[in-house]
């Protein structure tokens, strides 16, 4: 019975991220196509077009109200447009920045970076649509106070414009989706967290992962202690990490234009097509990308939502930035600490045994020390941050009462247990699967949704000339 259901996860799996089809290359070689990727791209483009290419066209703007003063809020308990800004920074910087991006290049090549810028400003424009229909369809808050929506929200709202119907299975079935990927999610965090500091430190899985579920248990058993450490540690631990690679791009300025030179030529296989890889370099940079920044799974509106912002279009242009900061950013910061270490001292590695050689090159010992330790605060902000998520989507299932909050917060508490002792490829498994299922479920409604952002961008574009 566990092999066969195991066998059923796997299929489901395959058929969300596997490849439908292939199209043969000359030379050899093919360019394999998900069933996420034909999904997620063809959408992309739609709304970037509908946007006036919104990443490029809006970014001075998407600059300006992040660093804009902040208004007194009419809700203590709200949160502004830059918190919520940080909590889905939270949840897109994690493992996927660094080891995402080692199995994009290891597989790839550097050219699979240029397909993750790419897949960043086509994903932008899809963060937009579906933030600021959370925003104009979110509602007060009960349990924590300020705003709560997302996807779930938007989705009864259009389901009962269609239907006349006050529930809709489509909008409860996207919650159970979220909340199953995000309890898997807790297992892939912790096991990346204790895998790191066996690594690097030695210390026992044990250890390491009871330390990890005190400090944890302490921030989000509390009530409204999530964004402010959030707060703090986002801001302090993305700059950390850029300062680092700036350090490293220093020491190695006069390799730059080389390695640049190397992911255009790679992208566009002038290198790879003779060898019939190009295939893999489109595909894996674009599917890294998207697994990184998570536009269009409908995970980061859960947090857009709760912004307390003086329009809805404004949190929908802080979370296109999101997607951009966490790509072409954060994700270009770990691909340039690969790429400027010399290639033969890479050649045949995979994995973080990758990264962690390149950071020994820069940095000697202290290079694996920093990786461990940029893994675990990247990985304990996921956690924090899809909690937040969680919030909204276990009210929308089993209403506004406080211990079904705490119980789902203990459940994920006992998943980061469990996960940091053990690695359990199912459960990687169940997570995507998640993240597919609420992918679908989203996309199917914000594309007849769309022109309510659209409409709203309109307007908010009016009001500032």
């Amino acid at each position: 019975m566990s092999e066969s259901f195991t066998n059923f996860i796997s299929f489901v799996y395959g058929l969300f991220w596997g490849d439908l089809f292939s199209i043969p290359l000359p030379n050899g070689g093919t360019v394999g196509f998900s069933f996420m990727v034909l999904l997620l791209i063809p959408i992309g483009i739609y709304f970037t077009i509908r946007t006036g290419f919104l990443p490029i066209r809006m970014f001075p703007e998407m600059l300006r109200i992040a660093l804009e003063k902040e208004k007194d809020k009419k809700d203590s308990n709200s949160v502004s447009g830059m918190q919520t800004l940080i909590v889905s920074t939270a949840t897109r910087v994690g493992t996927g920045n660094l080891v995402g991006v080692v199995a994009a290049v290891s597989a790839g090549g550097a050219g699979a970076v240029f397909w993750m810028w790419i897949s960043a400003l086509i994903g932008s424009s899809t963060a937009f649509i579906e933030a600021t229909l959370a925003q104009l369809h979110k509602e007060k808050d009960t349990i924590y106070g300020g705003f709560r929506g997302g996807p779930a929200h938007y989705i009864r709202d259009f389901m009962k414009e269609k239907t006349g119907r006050k529930t809709s299975m489509i909008a409860i079935l996207f919650a159970l989706s979220g909340l199953l990927c995000w309890c898997a999610v807790s297992q892939i965090v912790s096991n990346s967290v204790s895998e790191a500091f066996y690594n690097a430190f030695h210390i026992p899985p044990m250890v390491s992962t009871v330390i990890l579920v005190a400090i944890a248990a302490v921030i989000v058993l509390r009530k409204h202690a999530t964004v402010k450490v959030l707060d703090v540690l986002v801001p302090v631990m993305a700059a950390f990490y850029f300062v680092m690679t700036v350090v490293v791009i220093g020491m190695n300025v006069e390799l730059l234009p080389s390695v640049f030179k190397r992911i255009i030529d790679e992208a566009f296989g002038i290198r790879q097509v003779t060898a019939g890889g190009f295939g893999a370099v489109l595909m894996n940079g674009v599917k890294r990308g998207l697994f990184s920044n998570e536009a269009g799974s409908g995970s980061a509106p859960c947090a857009a939502a709760a912004a307390d912002v003086s329009h809805p279009a404004k949190s929908g242009l802080f979370q296109a930035l999101g997607v951009l900061i966490d790509t072409i950013v954060i994700c270009t910061c770990t691909a340039m600490l690969m790429l400027l270490a010399p290639e033969e001292l890479l050649s045949g590695l995979s994995g973080m045994a990758l990264l962690q050689t390149a950071m020994s090159h820069h940095f000697g010992q202290a290079g694996v020390i920093f990786i461990a330790i940029a893994l675990w605060l990247f990985s304990f902000s996921t956690f924090l941050g899809i909690l937040y998520y969680a919030r909204p989507n276990v009210a929308f299932v089993f209403g506004d009462d406080m211990k079904w909050q705490t119980a789902y917060k203990i459940i994920a508490l006992v998943m980061l247990f469990i996960g940091g002792l053990a690695k359990y490829t199912l459960v990687w498994d169940l997570g995507d699967i998640g993240v597919g299922l609420m992918t679908i479920f989203n996309i199917i409604i914000i594309l007849p949704m769309g022109g309510e952002a659209l409409n709203c961008l309109k307007e908010y574009l009016e009001m500032k000339k």
